[in-house]
């Protein structure tokens, strides 16, 4: 007999007013510029991103010098296969990295922490998780979503002058959001806190908890329901992991990552003190999602790394192996794999950079420069991975432990792949990075238009929004017709002498800025409220975006870098070949925004979710063990072993 697919406390609501709790969590004003907000609208704003923010001396001083501590560290004393063979972060390393300060890089030194910049705090992920891709997920999880930054945010002096001097040295954090049932659509979340006295009361299950297995201290969702004195809504609680009640269930394992602290969290009739709310009553989902804004940060970073050491790996590896007399570099196939894991490496260590360096200067509001540095990271790590195991064939698909035992160089080149794929879900997958950028990317149309297509507005907000939109329009509209991008000379700064011109691809990224306006704005008069619905065409017009945000920062980091006499002249070959490989994928989505099979997809899927398509699915055995889809995960006292465990 099956269990329940679901819990039975999980809120029932509708696809309206799931979107709603999502927007009122948004940020909903605009106070500083975005480079990437105004991209979006057909302004190509080079002046917010050029010339390339750069951090204050002491800033890298600082920076520089943990790294060479921690490069130290990692090359001594931690050891990347055996925590892939044992699937563990041995005891002694996490306590090494307390003692070197690890846990609180990004917390200020007046609570003990070393008080790093966003771009140096990048820079170590990268190079942790280039030795373990677990351990950096660990540091991520605690630093970056983790309870510190939204303390940093959102918390009351009484609480970062109690949790902040802890988590900078000796506790480690974790994020508790998702639910068996629960995962992008926060509006379902079921587990409750409930204000009893001084207190408030949790009881739920928490899934994926990463971090959750060894954490001292837990930033916990929870709903607080609506009562006298109570405003109610998803609420962010500070709770201490080994309070009454709490029972790490089960330590998850998956594909990758295999070193992953990731558990399943049982909370029962736990007492919380109402001391440790953070922020009000229902402002869980903006501290979560506001977290996120540059949080999101850190998984890029540590594709950048991967990328890195794809590319030493190919590089070393193809000009030793060889195929019809040369090496395998020299032929075409292989070659053009090379070239897009350098001209890649080289564009998302740039996006990273200056999303970093705009995020620690905090001029520019970068929630989407982050989101978009989130998305094309984790899609661009994936086929860097990929790519070099191709190179590496055979071998590429072989253990690293196999290699060495037959006598050849333990390249875990198969396992980076496996390590890279969660980045495509962990803290918004693809799909969702989507739908959360093409909302920013259209907010301006929707805050002068938004009444118009909604269904739910009366005739008087309707003809009001009519008249906003029309001028608005009215001078936005011309401005997408012309543009300094058609003009030969514009952009002449990143025009020199014996090296590519990359004014050229400036010229480009400011034509189809304008362009991906345009087809926006037709999108949404075609459409209208039905815009929302279309996933295909908005995830088409955000990777655009994408496109020309990594095109635009790959060629001020090469400029930043000819003008400081850094390896500029080969920066420019990379920002050039990388822009050129861009823009046909840019013109192909262009392409497919109107010419593609959407309509078609939608009416295949409704013929399989009928039982149409079942004969095609005879002739196999189904290797899938028995149980329910989703596991019940109904509150109540746990009748499982807890296997938290503690790391001093």
């Amino acid at each position: 007999m099956s269990a329940p697919s679901a819990p039975k406390n999980t809120p029932r609501v509708t696809e309206r007013e799931a979107r709603q709790v999502a927007e009122a969590a948004r940020e909903q004003d605009w106070h500083k510029p975005s480079f990437a907000k105004e991209l979006f609208l057909g302004r190509f704003r080079l002046d917010l991103i050029h010339p390339h923010p750069l951090p204050p001396p002491d800033d890298v001083r600082r920076g520089e010098a943990f790294l060479s501590r921690l490069r130290e560290f990692c090359g001594t004393r931690i050891d990347g296969a055996l925590i892939e063979r044992e699937a563990r972060i041995p005891d002694e390393v996490i306590s090494g990295l307390k003692e070197l300060g690890a846990l609180g890089m990004k917390i200020d030194p007046k609570y003990g922490g070393l008080g790093l910049t966003q771009v140096y705090y990048n820079k170590a992920l990268a190079l942790v998780g280039s030795v373990s891709p677990a351990l950096g997920a660990l540091l991520s999880a605690h630093q970056s979503i983790g309870v510190p930054q939204p303390l940093k945010i959102f918390g009351s002096q009484e609480q970062k002058d109690t949790f902040l001097p802890r988590l900078a040295r000796t506790d480690i954090s974790a994020f508790l959001l998702t639910e068996p049932d629960v995962g992008s659509d926060p509006a379902r979340l079921a587990t409750s806190a409930v204000p009893d006295g001084p207190d408030y009361v949790l009881d739920g299950v928490k899934l994926w908890t990463t971090n959750g297995v060894v954490a001292d201290l837990l930033v916990v969702m929870a709903r607080v329901p609506e009562s006298e004195g109570h405003k109610g809504g998803i609420t962010a609680f500070v709770v201490e992991a080994d309070s009454p009640g709490i029972t790490v269930e089960n330590r998850n394992a998956f594909m990758g990552l295999r070193g992953l602290e990731n558990g399943v969290t049982r909370f029962h009739r736990v007492r919380v003190p109402a001391a440790n709310r953070i922020g009000p009553e229902g402002a869980g989902l903006k501290i979560a999602l506001t977290t996120l804004n540059t949080g999101r940060l850190s998984l890029p970073a540590m594709c950048v790394g991967a990328g890195k050491w794809c590319l030493k790996i190919a590089r070393e590896w193809s000009e030793v192996r060889e195929q019809w007399g040369r090496p395998v570099a020299r032929h075409e196939a292989v070659g053009a794999k090379i070239s897009f894991i350098a001209a890649t490496t080289f564009a998302l260590e740039a996006v990273v950079d200056l999303a970093s360096q705009m995020a620690d200067e905090n001029r520019n509001d970068i929630r989407i420069e982050a989101a978009l540095a989130k998305l094309y990271g984790s899609e661009m790590g994936c086929l860097m991975a990929d790519e070099l195991v191709q190179i590496r064939g055979g071998r590429g698909f072989e253990t690293a432990d196999s290699l060495a035992a037959r006598g050849e160089r333990a390249v875990p080149a198969e396992q980076l792949l496996r390590d890279l794929r969660i980045n495509r879900i962990f803290e918004g997958s693809t799909e969702i990075m989507h739908l959360l950028i093409a909302r920013e990317a259209v907010d301006a149309h929707l805050k002068v238009a938004g009444d118009i297509i909604d269904p739910g507005k009366p005739l008087s907000a309707k003809a009001k929004a009519g008249a906003n939109a029309a001028g608005f329009y009215a001078r936005w509209l011309p401005r997408l017709v012309t543009g300094p991008g058609q003009l030969p000379g514009t952009y002449g700064e990143f025009n020199h002498p014996g090296h590519p011109d990359l004014s050229a691809h400036l010229r480009y990224v400011e034509r189809a800025s304008r362009r991906l306006a345009r087809s926006t704005f037709y999108a949404m008069s075609r459409w209208q409220g039905r815009m929302e619905t279309k996933q295909g065409f908005l995830g088409r017009i955000v990777d655009i975006g994408a496109e020309l945000f990594a095109m635009s920062a790959t060629c001020v980091r090469a400029e930043l870098l000819r003008s400081t006499d850094d390896h500029g002249r080969e920066a420019y070959r990379l920002a050039d070949v990388f822009c050129h490989q861009s823009r046909v994928r840019v013109e192909e989505l262009f392409t497919r925004l109107w010419s593609n099979t959407d309509e078609l997809d939608r009416r295949l899927v409704d013929g399989v979710l009928s039982g149409a398509y079942t004969w095609l699915e005879e002739g196999v055995i189904d290797p899938s063990g028995d149980g329910p889809w989703i596991a019940d995960a109904t509150p109540g006292p746990s009748t499982r072993e807890n296997v938290h465990r503690t790391v001093r």
